[in-house]
This record gives structure tokens, sequence and C-alpha cells, in this order.
């Protein structure tokens, strides 16, 4: 998944005891950077919280402790604070700010919202006096300040309850010196230089899925946020549209509002096309097959939960799809799981928390281990859920075709398809080309069909696009056509073939 690097450095700040206060929390442009570069304060600030919320996060960061972060004028009026508990941040007032009308009636009312407001690199001055009275940390810089004055400043400020700071403490003489002058915390070189912590920020488009896939898990989905949602988007309108139009359904009017394609969709139905348009995003720069196996296994596992009788069904379908997050986002899948407020039981049972004998759990585990071939453990598990292994056999075939055609369904044009597919089953040989001159018969097992073409499954993987022919009258299936598609499912390989110019399936006319 398509990511961007952010960065934000942290130095600790040290009680008298030396026990970890708090951190200040400091811009950074890249992990490299040991010092703060010329981007504009504000911008430095709003992009620390933003990181700090929304992609290292909060607790990661800070582990429990505060956080100081530096605020200039326009962020002190602005109210940028709010998004931030008053007893998680620190308003670190920078010296340049100046105690102006407007300044001093903000920090009031910062004040009486509990916020704690720190002065960087403060220095006596008659007009920094007034933020002196309203501020709980007093912040002095020991390489600025004799030694004479930060004595003045802590006989003066400590009597009012408030705490000083020791800025830039680099030695062991400064600190022995600040300890013994009565500094009440310490933050410097001496003690820890900024530690620059790197997040991944997952850019707006698949972010905008991620949210998407989170609201389609709530128990009665509120559409009118979903619509909200959709109509944020370039994309989604357009896949939304492109999916309740294509020939899925067979519709009398082309449908062209996203609230209609809501409603006629219903609550299952945007829940499946929610996935197939998320998937994709999610799944750019990634191998393509990534998308078809997450479709399967989600609708194997929904289909499992229908065998097995285990409701909500459609819990299951978003719990094989989430199975695969870790991949299609590269976050490790606890973190992706909680990107998406995964349901705790899709959490328990992909993460292995699961107590025993859960029902989604045994789920899951029957989906893997018939993905993997191992079918003394899928009998094993079929047996405990109380499925025969027969359907599951035939889920698994329905569910290959199921997820090609919805995903071409999404993507192609609207109505660009004419003929509807429709389950079939027959055996027939195919004549390949392999290359002008040269031929070969390959068996095939009919999956579907219809008046454009068929899908076919067989032992070989055949090149796109190459041709093909046969000529079964029994199954009314004659003419020569070309490989459009072909991916490999479990030892088989799934292949879409269009006929030009031929008889198709039943004797209707080919596909033009």
């Amino acid at each position: 998944m398509e990511q961007v690097d952010v960065f934000v450095a942290r130095q600790p700040i040290f009680d008298r005891q030396r026990r970890l206060y708090a951190y200040e929390l400091l811009y950074r442009a890249q992990s490299s950077q040991s010092a703060f570069d010329e981007i504009d304060r504000a911008t430095a600030t709003a992009q620390v919280i933003g990181n700090t919320l929304l992609t290292i996060g909060l607790e990661n960061l800070l582990c429990g402790k505060k956080a100081f972060i530096n605020f200039e004028r326009g962020l002190l009026l602005g109210g940028l604070h709010a998004v931030l508990s008053p007893e998680v941040l620190v308003i670190e007032i920078l010296e340049s700010v100046k105690a102006d009308a407007e300044v001093l009636a903000a920090c009031g009312k910062l004040c009486e919202q509990g916020y704690a407001l720190a002065l960087d690199g403060f220095v006596s001055d008659p007009q920094r006096e007034p933020l002196a009275r309203l501020a709980k940390f007093i912040k002095v810089d020991l390489a600025a300040t004799p030694r004479p004055e930060q004595e003045r400043l802590l006989r003066t400020y400590r009597p009012l309850g408030i705490a000083m700071v020791a800025q830039k403490v680099e030695t062991q003489e400064e600190s022995d010196w600040a300890l013994a002058a009565g500094y009440d915390y310490f933050q410097g070189y001496f003690f820890a230089r900024p530690e620059t912590v790197t997040g991944r920020r997952i850019p707006a488009a698949k972010l905008t899925c991620l949210r998407l896939l989170a609201e389609i898990q709530q128990v009665g989905p509120n559409f009118e946020r979903l619509q909200t949602l959709i109509s944020a988007d370039v994309w989604l309108p357009y896949s939304l549209l492109l999916y309740v139009n294509s020939a899925l359904f067979a519709r009398a009017a082309e449908i062209r509002s996203i609230a209609h394609a809501m409603a006629v969709l219903g609550e299952e139905g945007i829940r499946h096309w929610a996935v197939l348009a998320a998937l994709p995003v999610l799944a750019k720069n990634k191998p393509g097959e990534l998308v078809t196996v997450s479709l399967v296994r989600a609708r194997f596992c929904e289909l499992l939960a229908r065998l097995a009788r285990i409701v909500p069904h459609d819990l299951a379908f978003l719990m094989g799809l989430f199975s695969l997050l870790d991949a299609l986002t590269d976050f490790p899948l606890p973190e992706a799981l909680d990107k998406v407020h995964a349901a705790p039981a899709i959490t328990g049972a992909l993460t292995g928390t699961a107590p025993p004998g859960d029902p989604h759990l045994k789920l899951y585990q029957l989906a893997c281990r018939y993905e993997a071939g191992d079918w003394d453990a899928v009998k094993a598990l079929a047996a405990t859920l109380d499925i025969q292994p027969s359907p599951i056999v035939e889920a698994y075939a329905r569910d290959t075709f199921w997820a090609q055609q919805a995903l071409h369904a999404t993507f192609r044009r609207i109505n660009t398809r004419r003929y509807v597919r429709q389950s079939a089953t027959g055996e027939l040989r195919l004549l390949w080309e392999d290359r002008p001159g040269s031929e070969g018969f390959i068996p095939a097992k009919l999956m579907n069909a219809s008046a454009e073409g068929l899908q076919l499954l067989i032992s070989e993987k055949l090149p796109v696009p190459s041709y093909v022919s046969c000529n079964d009258p029994k199954l009314g299936i004659s003419g020569r056509g070309r490989v459009r598609y072909c991916n490999y499912v479990k030892g088989k390989h799934l292949i879409g073939v269009e006929f030009r110019g031929g008889i198709g399936w039943r004797g209707t006319s080919a596909l033009r």
C-alpha cells in the first residue's frame, strides 16, 4: 500500500528524581533531520499534532505522559488545542508571542478549560509578566541566561506555584547546578537528544476506503453517513453507479444517483459493493491476484457461515476479507484491524485470541485449511461445524466465479455486458492454438456461460491473449475465442473466453 512517512521528534523532560515527566514534541520533515527547519511555526505545530493523532498515535508517542507542544499567536487564537485534552497537552507559548489583549484573553480561556501553559525561553520582561501570572511552567534557557538572573527568576516565580523547567542542560555540571538551584524539571542534550519517531500516513483515497470498510461493519449502517462518505471521494460514486447498473442486476432503467443506488442495493448489497470498490484502491502497487484472493476468501467464509448456520453471515464475509488486510495495507494485522475498527469476533478469529471452539475461529481455520489442501483438517473442522464436505467444494467453485464476475462488473463501462452469465456444468475439449501451425487439446470444465463467452477451469496455464476453439453440439458451444484472463485457483486455472463469430451457449449468437 502506498504510504507517506511522517516524522515527529520527542525530547524527554525529567523531574528532580530523573523520572520521565513529559515529552516536548517537535516538527521534523525527515527522519535524519536533527533540528527545526524553516517551515512556518503554525504549520509545524499543526503537522506535529496531526501526525501524533492520526498517524503515529497518541499512546505510541507519549506512553501516557504529557506533551509540550509549541504554539505561536495564530494557533493560540485558532482553537487547534481542542483536539488534545487538557490531561495530555501543555501549551508551550513561544518567546516571540506578545502579550497583547487578544493573546491574554485566549490564554485566560485556555486556563479556564483546564489547559496548562508553559512559557518557552523565558526572560525577565515586563511585557510578558501578565503571561507569567497565567503560566503553570516557565522554561529557562541555561545557555542564554546568566546564573544570577536564573536564581532571581527561581526566587520570584517558584513561590507562586509555577514549576520551573531548566532548558538546554548539556553537561553534568549544569545538571548538578540546576538541581541545587531548585529547578523542578530538566530538559537538554545531557539527558537525551530529541528522538525522531517515524509513522506512516495513508493517502487520502485509501484512508477513505478504510473508513468505508469500518462503516459497513456497523449493525444497521447509517445510510446518510455512508452517502456523505461516498460523496466525499471522486472514485467511489463512479464505482457505485458502475456496479448497480452492471449486468449483475437486471435493471429496467439506469440508476443515476448515489441515494437511488443505495436504496436499490440495500444493506447487504452496499456491503458487497464497498468491499469491491475499496479493495483495488487498497491494493494499488500490489499483485493483482491479491484482490481476487481476498474476495474469494471473503465470499468463501460467508458461504461457510451459511452452511454452518452462523449469523450474521456478513460478519464472516468481512472476516475473510480482513484476513489479508495486513498484505493490503503493509501494517501488522492487529494494527490494520484496529484502523478499520474490526468487530471483536473478527479480530479474535484472525489474531488467534478467540477462545477455543469459537465459531468464527473455526470458520477461518476451515477456509485456510481448504486453501492449503489439508483435507484431513477440512473434514475434521467441517464436522465440528456440522457441514458436509461436498457443499464446501461447490461453494469454493462458486466463489471464484462470483469474485471474477463482481470485480468485472464494478470496473467495466456501464451496460457493456449485454448478456447475463448463468451457471453451467459440463466437460469439453479446447483446441489451443499455441502458435501459428501448432495446436493441442486441453480438457476443460465448464463453470458458467453466456452468449458472450465462457468461464472454464483447466489444468494448465494459457497465455493472455491466446486463442482457443471448441465444438460441442451437446452443450451447444461452438466457435473460436480469445482468452481474456487466466487466474490460478487451487491447483487449477480459471479462464474467461470471449468468442468471435461463433455460436455461444445453447445456440445463442456469439459475442459481438
